[in-house]
């Protein structure tokens, strides 16, 4: 199934419907579908072989899946954070590109491309003679580079039947009420941008999207359209709550409220609970070769953990619940063997939206289908799944592999502790040392032995960070991700100046 065909079945059944809310861009299925035609026909006339898109998203994400689907060429939204050194890198890796850019890109973009402005794609999608086909199946539609946090960038190529056997093994088509409505907010180079703008549509959801976050613009958004879900990263739940527990601000229209991209502090989530008690929250896990959500904590999990006495329960809100529709998941040990509950190992995924293929290395999954995340983790006793960080994140410290996310995961509960990162830092004697790096709460002064007594109270003595910093914020990408990688270099390069 192409992703064409989830716009032509929106259009079909109610294409009067608005589609997309985007600054002073408004459009209905059917005005959606037409300009996808329309962008089709620009794209098939330039004779690309694919389509980079460099912007902030908004109405042009979905113009670009679908037009690119409609002229059956893979699409790929570029990280426009980046420096135009490392935007061209990426788009030397894309064979024969159409380059659709907004105006403030067009710079880093640089020459030596087929360049077409957004706005003028756009206006020229309006009159350009149309195109319509359905790819195959089994073609690339969409080709997303992972973040490289700790990597050069892999391009990771999604097919349309991956994307799509996601959409409806998730989502039920036209299932939205009349007045329903999605706040997007992530990038349009992160594959929860892509799922939203399939999903929502499929759901039958107007999508208004937000392209450069402010958390006082989000919640003026919220009410201003009768916003009823949305998705957050980490970074922006944070700065939601703070101005929500200030300014006592009420959502009314909101219902559901998911958050994923990285890891989530409890007591945030506990906070967010608090502040929305008659909103559902959502932890979604997914990444970008699974399609996107691979395991859900719903709303009915996050208040049953809240309220619960026993701990196995009460710890069921610092997972990502259990696997969505489709999707299977192994927990492994390091010679292969299939781990039982509780026992942390390497997470393995299969399913018909796991691609596990990257542009030039070809799949990398096992003869029987098996994605590797690369991400620690464990099932408990009834199947929710707890994910440990990375295991490129592991700290060995003397020969002991130390996982950070426990001692995070103890740290941040600390009263004087808003935000934390646990990371290994070189050492002549332990060949890594446990360093906590701790941005403060608000006023608070906390103190270096406090904090380390606070972790070795609860862990073993192995696990007391060797050293705690502190840090006004932890250094995110867009979609909340710490990158460790800068804060290990920073404390590599600190540790041998003072040497």
């Amino acid at each position: 199934m192409s992703i064409s065909l989830l716009l032509e079945m929106a259009s079909s059944s109610d294409p009067d419907r608005t589609a997309v809310v985007a600054d002073d861009i408004r459009l209905t299925t059917e005005q959606l579908s037409t300009l996808a035609d329309g962008g089709a026909g620009i794209i098939t006339g330039s004779g690309a072989q694919h389509v980079a898109y460099v912007g902030t998203g908004g109405a042009m994400l979905p113009l670009l899946l679908f037009a690119s689907a409609r002229a059956a060429v893979p699409v790929t939204p570029l990280n426009y954070r980046l420096s135009a050194d490392g935007l061209r890198a990426l788009l030397d890796r894309l064979p024969d590109p159409l380059v659709v850019v907004d105006d403030e890109y067009r710079d880093a973009v640089g020459d030596g491309y087929r360049v077409l402005g957004s706005t003028e794609f756009l206006d020229g999608a309006r009159t350009a003679e149309p195109v319509a086909e359905f790819a195959d199946p089994d073609a690339v539609g969409v080709v997303l580079f992972t973040s490289g946090t700790t990597s050069t960038p892999k391009a990771v190529e999604l097919t349309h039947a991956n994307l799509t056997s996601y959409i409806t093994g998730t989502v039920e088509f036209g299932a939205a009420d009349p007045g329903d409505a999605a706040l997007i907010c992530v990038p349009p180079y992160h594959i929860a941008g892509v799922s939203a703008a399939l999903s929502n549509l499929y759901a039958g959801r107007k999508m208004v999207y937000l392209t450069n976050f402010d958390a006082g613009e989000w919640i003026r958004l919220v009410g201003t359209e009768n916003v009823t879900s949305a998705t957050v990263v980490p970074t922006m739940l944070d700065r939601i709550v703070t101005i929500l527990d200030a300014d006592k601000v009420a959502l009314p229209s909101l219902r559901t409220l998911a958050y994923g991209g990285s890891k989530v502090a409890l007591p945030l989530v506990r906070r967010a609970l608090s502040l929305l008690p008659d909103v559902g929250f959502v932890n979604a896990y997914g990444l970008t070769e699974t399609s996107s959500t691979i395991a859900v904590l719903t709303p009915d999990d996050h208040r049953a953990a809240l309220s619960a006495a026993d701990d196995a329960a009460i710890r069921r809100l610092g997972s990502v619940g259990q696997p969505v529709p489709g999707i299977e998941v192994q927990i492994r040990g390091e010679d292969g063997t299939v781990l039982g509950a509780g026992e942390p190992g390497e997470l393995f995924v299969r399913g018909e939206q796991v691609s596990g293929r990257y542009t030039g290395v070809g799949s990398v999954l096992d003869e029987n289908g098996w994605f590797p995340t690369r991400d620690v983790a464990h099932l408990d006793a009834d199947g929710y799944l707890f994910i440990g960080g990375r295991s490129d994140d592991t700290i060995i410290r003397g020969g002991e592999n130390i996982a950070p996310a426990e001692i995070e995961d103890v740290l941040v509960e600390h009263p004087h502790v808003r935000d934390c990162a646990v990371v290994g830092a070189d050492d002549p004697e332990w060949g890594q040392i446990i360093v906590a790096v701790v941005v403060p709460q608000p006023g608070a002064d906390p103190d270096v032995d406090d904090l380390r007594a606070h972790v070795r109270a609860q862990l073993r003595g192995s696990r007391t960070p060797d050293r705690v910093v502190f840090r006004d914020e932890l250094p995110t990408n867009a979609t909340g991700k710490v990158l460790r990688r800068d804060l290990v270099g920073e404390l590599n390069a600190t540790t041998k100046e003072s040497l």
